[in-house]
């Protein structure tokens, strides 16, 4: 694709705003994504993130603040801002009555593309995603990651300058995921921007730079390196039964600045310092309590939202 930007911001957000009614789903967000680059937008469901994603595309407009996509105003200017990304939802929004080539054919009209580009970009795009062999294949016989390779590539087929994926592999298989985020790096390298939202911490990690987003706010953003940095004290792996009693034991220790459940094995933020574990040991040496195993760990993004979330960070 071979895209040079001109604009300092593939993506700004100042103090967003979305309210229905007495509720608001975007309280005050603000955004800054180079072009270039791969951001994540990190948050559980109903933290907004959806939301915000479709303001950014100019498909709903904004209760306050300003949004800049590929240098145009998504308020005033959703048109320039609509030829210029591309824009895949979380369902599957493909027409399942056509094939794989018909649905390429569909949107390349869409998008008006001439049609000898429409031809180099559609085999371009059915190599790219490999689905070559399933060009006259109806979409709705296509496997789940299948149909998200050629959502994918029909949101593709215009060359968009800023490319946003809601929860892109939602439901796909491990397999598949992998084949999607292959495809993302390659976008990266042709110098497409990549907005990306996400329940999977997994994922956020591959990101150039992540927003912890929940209720609505921008918690923190930066490097996933960075923010794991952020986080104060230690971090230990603790196995003890029965874990539920071992939880609420330990997080009365003053010791202890958190503990979350990550299925039979606990987390346990401590002071730094000896101390920290030594309370650990001793808490789940108490009587009904039973330590198995205890180590220190790095932080993943899932204990840094965790702990931000909790006041913690």
């Amino acid at each position: 694709m071979g895209l040079s930007a001109t604009y300092e911001y593939a993506v700004r957000a100042q103090a967003l705003r979305k309210r229905f009614g007495p509720l608001t789903a975007v309280d005050g967000v603000d955004l800054a994504v180079p072009p270039g680059e791969i951001f994540g937008l990190v948050g559980p469901d109903g933290a907004g993130k959806t939301t915000t994603m479709r303001i950014l595309c100019g498909v709903m407009e904004p209760t306050g603040g300003q949004a800049l996509v590929a240098g145009f105003d998504v308020a005033r200017h959703p048109e320039q801002v609509k030829r210029r990304i591309g824009y895949m939802s979380q369902r599957f929004s493909l027409y399942g009555d056509l094939t794989v080539a018909e649905n390429l054919l569909f949107f390349a009209r869409l998008y008006h593309v001439p049609k000898a580009e429409r031809l180099r970009r559609e085999q371009e795009l059915l190599d790219f995603s490999r689905l070559g062999p399933f060009r006259d294949r109806l979409a709705q016989n296509l496997s789940g990651g299948m149909k998200q390779k050629l959502a994918l590539a029909c949101t593709l087929i215009h060359t968009p300058e800023v490319l946003f994926l809601d929860e892109p592999t939602t439901g796909v298989d491990p397999v598949s995921r992998r084949d999607f985020w292959r495809i993302l790096y390659s976008l990266l390298r042709e110098g497409v921007t990549l907005f990306i939202s996400t329940p999977y911490m997994d994922e956020a990690e591959r990101c150039n730079r992540v927003a912890l987003m929940q209720e609505g706010r921008i918690l923190v953003s930066d490097t996933p390196q960075a923010l794991k940095a952020r986080m104060r004290g230690e971090l230990f792996e603790v196995i003890a039964t029965p874990t539920r009693p071992a939880k609420e034991a330990l997080a009365a220790r003053p010791e202890v600045l958190g503990v979350q459940v990550f299925g039979d094995r606990l987390h346990a933020w401590v002071q730094e310092g000896r101390s920290g574990e030594a309370a650990i040991r001793e808490t789940t040496s108490q009587p009904g309590l039973s330590l198995i195993s205890l180590r220190r760990i790095e932080p993943g993004l899932e204990d840094v939202f965790v702990s931000v979330v909790g006041g913690q960070g």
